[in-house]
């Protein structure tokens, strides 16, 4: 993400974002709300003498357009977002317009910017700087490759021996070789992870290949393979070998920690209700919601109130294990300075 601020008055004024990626466009899914203006050159059909005579030959042509936000959609399949809202700046004004987001389209949004937003956008913002993250998992006979996302891990491709063609491809090296094939074009940080000694092989292997991507991987061991074994390296901070501030890692073990105080009934509490009233007693040290409740009005009150008492704010992937997690306990809670009477 690029980003670029605007003049602000307090907390209020013009953000120029510019999403270079996927992970962009979620983060703006979050950053834009109900309320908000946007502007963007966008197209429009204006009407001319000449398309009223031939109203078939209606041409669209860019504008320069502001329009106040109804609601936002996502589509990470579609890798694009769209924002639906009315227009106040430029033709048709009052007149619905539908804003279509894609990586490398530049908006502007001016809204009040919560502390909380800032923080998101500077995390985007760091994030670009670097390559995307694979982790390859992998054991006797499977592999699978994932791409780490911002909003979680996503599945590449799944590996199996005599997957592919011919009968050497039954052969360990067949296998090895598959796999390697793969890897061989990312130029990003990769992590190799796996039980036991099969991910040591397959590196030896593939550096005996001249592989570029298995030279530099950093290799964790996993009790497992898959996405397990992706959330494995996650919380155990193997990513903080590649950068210094991922969110995910933190996502993964700041619920670990609400789990084992909720298991030993510590410093610790979920639900609307009972977070609101942990922060009204000024007990909160963090809160943590997760990111599909960022548009609910009490929500946004519960958040308000607990950065007016210092306490911080972390928003987790809904898309992401510790979010799910998160979510079964009510999509908020808190850890406490103190255990709280009950």
């Amino acid at each position: 993400m690029k980003a670029e601020y605007g003049e602000l008055k307090g907390n209020f004024g013009e953000v120029r974002l510019l999403p270079e990626s996927i992970d962009d466009l979620w983060h703006l899914q979050h950053l834009i709300a109900e309320g908000d203006l946007v502007f963007a050159t966008t197209f429009r059909s204006v009407d001319t003498t000449a398309d009223k005579i031939r109203p078939e030959k209606v041409e669209k042509r860019p504008v320069r357009l502001g329009i106040r936000v109804d609601r936002v959609e996502f589509s990470e399949h579609g890798v694009r977002l769209r924002i639906f809202g009315i227009i106040e700046h430029g033709i048709d004004i009052g007149a619905h317009h539908t804003l279509n987001v894609e990586t490398g389209y530049e908006i502007s949004v001016i809204k009040a910017w919560r502390p909380l937003d800032r923080e998101r956008i500077a995390r985007a913002v760091k994030a670009s700087v670097y390559g995307v993250i694979h982790i390859l998992t992998i054991e006797e006979g499977e592999a699978e490759l994932f791409r780490l996302r911002q909003f979680g891990p996503e599945s590449v491709i799944t590996v199996t021996a005599g997957s592919g063609k011919g009968a050497e491809s039954e052969s360990r090296t067949g296998f090895f070789d598959q796999v390697n094939g793969y890897i061989a074009d990312i130029s990003g940080p990769l992590i190799i992870a796996g039980p036991g000694f099969i991910k040591d092989d397959f590196v030896r292997y593939a550096k005996g290949k001249s592989s570029a991507g298995a030279g530099r991987a950093v290799v964790v061991e996993t009790r497992r393979i898959g996405r397990g074994a992706v959330q494995e390296v996650i919380g155990k901070g193997a990513l903080d070998k590649l950068f210094d501030d991922l969110q995910l890692s933190r996502e993964v073990q700041m619920m670990d920690e609400v789990l084992m105080r909720i298991s030993k009934d510590g410093a610790v509490t979920y639900g609307r209700a009972e977070v609101a009233q942990a922060i009204e007693f000024g007990a909160v040290e963090q809160v943590l919601i997760v990111d599909s409740l960022l548009h609910d009005p009490e929500i946004l009150r519960i958040i308000e109130t607990a950065e007016s008492m210092r306490a911080t704010v972390v928003v987790l992937s809904s898309q992401f294990e510790p979010g799910e997690r998160l979510t079964a306990l009510g999509g908020i809670a808190a850890l406490l300075r103190y255990t709280l009477t009950r």
